[in-house]
């Protein structure tokens, strides 16, 4: 499985732009730095885990997950010397998807969909270099891999993350690459090839494709459309284990009717 090497790794000089506004808090980024440090999986990480993964000195670790501790975002296991996120940051997820029209939107049109075809169907977003889960129905028995709402994907293998880069204009793409690329660039070697022609296919075609490229046991079929009333845009997928369903059902059944789910969410200013 092509996933990223580090939570939601930002290139540097991206940080410094940011650290350069006056209304930059430096201290709260840090923080949420280090709660951006847990993936899909990870029940607990300590110190030099997040040392590692966020570059920072260990003694500012300590005080940030510290404070974080005593807010109830981290909760702190002596036993094993390590931390877990805490209720808080359960809170904050929930309280955002509750408040989100394009779940409540989306969520009966996805469960229809997936009990129609017999695949799974997500909804997500991009969140830094990556595609965030932010609803998801599994009807698909022979796919188990434990993905649902907060699931993290890959920008450019996975058919999310593709969607959603051909829906770039050229220039905002390019930029997005080449940040990807500082990034991550042994995944940006490894996918490379295979990402542009897929996305050479979603600009013809309407929808991106991943047949086995973010997962050797899953083709996947997405479409990036703007909902209404949103701003950013939001993608559709559909995924099968590849045994189930052939790259011929995708394109010829699967994604015309995702696009036609898509084209039911959208803001038709928006498309």
């Amino acid at each position: 499985m092509a996933t990223s090497t580090a939570a939601a790794a930002e290139p540097v000089q991206v940080q410094k732009e940011r650290e350069s506004d006056p209304n930059f808090v430096t201290a709260l980024a840090r923080g949420l730095e280090l709660l951006r440090c847990f993936r899909t999986g990870e029940a607990m990480l300590g110190n030099q885990d997040f040392v590692r993964r966020t570059g920072f000195p260990k003694a500012t670790v300590s005080r940030l997950a510290g404070t974080l501790v005593q807010l109830g975002y981290l909760r702190y296991d002596d036993s094993l010397g390590k931390y877990a996120l805490d209720a808080g940051v359960l809170a904050l997820g929930f309280s955002y998807l509750a408040a989100s029209d394009v779940v409540a939107l989306a969520r009966p049109h996805m469960l229809a969909f997936a009990q129609s075809y017999g695949v799974s169907v997500s909804l997500g977003k991009r969140e830094r270099m990556e595609v965030i889960y932010m609803e998801s129905i599994r009807n698909d028995a022979g796919v188990m891999l434990g993905l649902g709402v907060g699931s993290r994907l890959s920008l450019v293998s996975s058919s999310m993350g593709r969607a959603y880069l051909a829906a770039l204009p050229a220039a905002r793409r390019d930029k997005v690459l080449a940040e990807f690329a500082q990034a991550y660039p042994e995944q940006w070697k490894q996918q490379e090839t295979p990402m542009r022609a897929a996305l050479a296919q979603a600009e013809r075609d309407g929808y991106a494709a991943s047949f086995r490229d973010w997962h050797p046991a899953i083709h996947a079929c997405a479409v990036a459309f703007k909902p209404v009333g949103e701003k950013d845009l939001h993608m559709l997928s559909c995924s099968a284990s590849y045994g189930a369903v052939s790259e011929e059902t995708f394109h010829e059944k699967l994604a015309p009717a995702l696009q036609a789910l898509a084209a039911r969410l959208s803001d038709p200013v928006g498309r």
